[in-house]
C-alpha cells in the first residue's frame, strides 16, 4: 500500500484498547494511531456509539481453496479466487491474514503441489501490486507423513510471504483422529470410501506416517529456523507431542486436541492457538477438546477462522459476556501478532498501525455483529 499522509478521526466510538474500553475518540495521522481521547470531537467520523477494534490478525485460513476450486474439478483464475478469498477477508474485519497453503498432497484432494505453488506467486504478485485489501501472509501447512511433502516445501518456502509453517500429521489413531469412528465418518463422508476402501486408505496412512513422519518434521523444522520462519506443531494430544514440538522450536501450538496438551503447551511458553468455528459452534467437530475448556482454564490465547472467516470476529462478541470485550478481542488482534513477531499492529495504541475495525455488536447469540467499516493503515478497504 502507499503510504498514508492523512489525517482522519474516529468519534463518538466504544474504542476498545488492550485493557478497557474508551468512550470517545481516536485520532489517525499517517497511517498510525496518533490519539486516543475520553471525548466527543467536532467532525470527523460519527461512529454513533460502535465499537474501533484493532484489525484482526488471522493466524490460519485455508478459506482460500474454495475460492481456487468453487465446484469440483473446477479451477478458477487463480488471481480472481484470491482476491474473492481477500474480499471477504477484510468484510470480515481481518487486516492481516496468513493464508495456509497445504504442502504434501493427500491423493483424494482436488488442489496438487504445483496449485499451491501458483497460489504462492499469485499472493506474492498481488501484494508486490497493491491489489490486496488485507495485508497477506503465506503460512505452509506441512503434511509431514506425506512422501511429497519435502518437494512442495521447498517449492514455496523461497516464496518472500513465507513466515509461518505448521507440522502436521493426520494419519488415523492419533492427533486429530484418535478416535477411529471420528476418522471414518470425516473421511467416508468426504470422499465416498466403501468399507474395504477405506480400511486400505488407512493402513497405508498408518505405513506413510511411520516412514516418513520423523525425518520430514526434523528437516522442515531445521530449515524454518534457518529461514527464521516461524513454526508450529499441530493438533497435540499427548505430553510427548508437546515435548517433541519444544526440542523441534516451535513457537505456537494448534488446535491441541486436549486439555493436558493445551495445559502443558502454555507452561511451556507456547502460544496456545484453537479454531474460533469451535466457539461459535459450541464444540469441536472432531469431538476433540472445545476452545470454551480451554479459556475457563486460561489456556487459549490466539483464536483463529480456520475456515469461516466471519467466525472470527463472531467468537469475540459472543466470548465478551463471559471474559470481557477486551480480552476476547486479544485472543484475535494483539495475541496473533505477537506469536507472528508483527510488533507493528494487534492493539489500539498509539504509533501502531492504523489497522481498525469499526463494529456494531449483534442481539444475543442468533443475530451476530456487522462490520460497518474496514480501515488498512488508515486506508479504508471495506
Amino acid at each position: 500500500m502507499t503510504t498514508n499522509t492523512t489525517e482522519m478521526v474516529f468519534t463518538n466510538a466504544r474504542i476498545v484498547l488492550p485493557d478497557e474500553v474508551v468512550e470517545g475518540s481516536l485520532l489517525v495521522r499517517g497511517g498510525r494511531i496518533a490519539d486516543i481521547s475520553a471525548s466527543k470531537a467536532s467532525g470527523g467520523i460519527d461512529c454513533e456509539g460502535d465499537h474501533i477494534v484493532p484489525g484482526l490478525v488471522e493466524l490460519h485460513t485455508d478459506h482460500i481453496e474454495g475460492h481456487f476450486v468453487p465446484r469440483p474439478k473446477v479451477r478458477w483464475n487463480r488471481h480472481a479466487a484470491l482476491q474473492a478469498h481477500d474480499a471477504q477477508i477484510a468484510s470480515s474485519g481481518i487486516t492481516t491474514v496468513f493464508d495456509a497453503l497445504r504442502v504434501g498432497i493427500d491423493e483424494d484432494a482436488a488442489l496438487g503441489s504445483a496449485d499451491m505453488t501458483a497460489m504462492g506467486e499469485a499472493i506474492a504478485s498481488a501484494t508486490s501490486e497493491g491489489r490486496l485489501r488485507a495485508e497477506h501472509f503465506i503460512h505452509l501447512r506441512c503434511e509431514v507423513s506425506a512422501a511429497d511433502v519435502m518437494e512442495s516445501f521447498e517449492a514455496l518456502v523461497e516464496n518472500p510471504r513465507v513466515r509461518l509453517a505448521s507440522l502436521m500429521d493426520h494419519a488415523p489413531g492419533q492427533r486429530q483422529f484418535v478416535d477411529l469412528a471420528v476418522y471414518r465418518t470425516y473421511y467416508q463422508g468426504k470422499t465416498g470410501m466403501s468399507d474395504e476402501v477405506f480400511d486400505a486408505f488407512c493402513a497405508r496412512r498408518v505405513r506413510e506416517s511411520e516412514d516418513y513422519a520423523p525425518g520430514h518434521r526434523l528437516a522442515i523444522a531445521k530449515a524454518c529456523r534457518e529461514r527464521g520462519v516461524t513454526l508450529a506443531s499441530h493438533d497435540d494430544a499427548t505430553p510427548e507431542h508437546v515435548a517433541e514440538g519444544l526440542e523441534l522450536g516451535v513457537a505456537i501450538a494448534e488446535f491441541p486436541t486436549t486439555i493436558e496438551a493445551a495445559r502443558l503447551a502454555g507452561e511451556a511458553g507456547l502460544s496456545v492457538l484453537m479454531g474460533a468455528p469451535n466457539v461459535v459452534r459450541g464444540g469441536s467437530h472432531s469431538g476433540n477438546v472445545s476452545a470454551a475448556d480451554l479459556i475457563d482454564i486460561e489456556a487459549l490465547d490466539i483464536l483463529s477462522s480456520d475456515y469461516v472467516p466471519f467466525s472470527l470476529i463472531q467468537a469475540v462478541f459472543l466470548l465478551a459476556p463471559k471474559i470481557g470485550l477486551p480480552r476476547a478481542l486479544r485472543l484475535v488482534t494483539l495475541a496473533p501478532a505477537r506469536a507472528a513477531d508483527l510488533s507493528d499492529r494487534g492493539a489500539i495504541l498509539p504509533g501502531l498501525r492504523a489497522d481498525l475495525v469499526r463494529v456494531r455488536a449483534g442481539q444475543a447469540d442468533e443475530v451476530p455483529p456487522v462490520v460497518r467499516g474496514v480501515w488498512r493503515e488508515g486506508e479504508r478497504v471495506a
